[in-house]
């Protein structure tokens, strides 16, 4: 019989609808935020309940991370697949420019990513997706595997920064002063700051890493790749 709460029935708790909400819990407060006992009070259960569908918070981390994954998959699988060496390297940037817009709906993802131990069945789906366009080029499994080491995380969307300080800490806001103390000690570094622009939040999962910064970066690979590819 189906319990009751206030007079309406109660939504039966299962793994997806717990990952679901974790999902959501990281959206609406980082992935910080994400903790057993909130979750429970998101989905109106006992904290002990969630333990049915998820052995621990590890396991359930994993789970969002595949989750995530999950939804690259299936926003990828709308779009065409690669018909020979002549459109490869364009399927494959579409692949990754796609991925990178889930993660920038998920910006707490790639860190989530960065600390998995374990490959989930998600992103060796996606992986084998990206050796299926490899192949349809015409690329070696040998250069596959050498390119997707070069790709690195950029496959899934993101790229890992080389400095990224945490949000309002003292290397995101530097005074006036500190900055004319900078250009006397890093003048060409503090130039070149001051005269690049960077797009909006809604393009940028890391400090410096919006999506102009990324394409480049991308499309520095993809041609390398290709010429690659060329030479045989």
């Amino acid at each position: 019989m189906v319990a009751e709460t206030k007079g309406k029935p109660r939504t039966p708790l299962n793994r997806e609808r717990v990952l679901t909400a974790a999902v959501q819990l990281a959206d609406d407060g980082g992935i910080e935020a994400l903790t057993m006992r909130g979750l429970a009070e998101s989905l109106d259960v006992e904290a002990m309940s969630l333990y049915y569908h998820v052995a621990n918070k590890e396991a359930l981390l994993d789970g969002v991370a595949d989750m995530v994954v999950d939804e690259i998959n299936e926003a990828v699988s709308a779009l065409e697949p690669a018909s020979g060496p002549e459109d490869w390297k364009k399927v494959l940037r579409g692949r990754i420019l796609t991925a990178r817009q889930v993660m920038l709906r998920h910006k707490w993802a790639p860190a989530l990513l960065e600390t998995r131990t374990s490959t989930g069945p998600a992103v060796l789906n996606y992986f084998n997706g990206l050796l299926e366009i490899f192949r349809a080029g015409g690329i070696s499994y040998d250069l596959a595997h050498h390119s997707l080491h070069a790709l690195g995380s950029r496959a899934l969307g993101f790229t890992q920064e080389l400095f990224d300080p945490a949000p309002g800490s003292d290397d995101e806001e530097v005074s006036s002063e500190t900055m004319e103390q900078m250009a006397a000690e890093v003048p060409l570094l503090i130039e070149m700051l001051s005269e690049i622009a960077h797009e909006g939040p809604e393009t940028t999962i890391g400090w410096c890493d919006d999506q102009t910064e990324f394409e480049f970066g991308l499309d520095l690979l993809l041609d390398g790749i290709d010429r690659r590819r060329q030479i045989g």
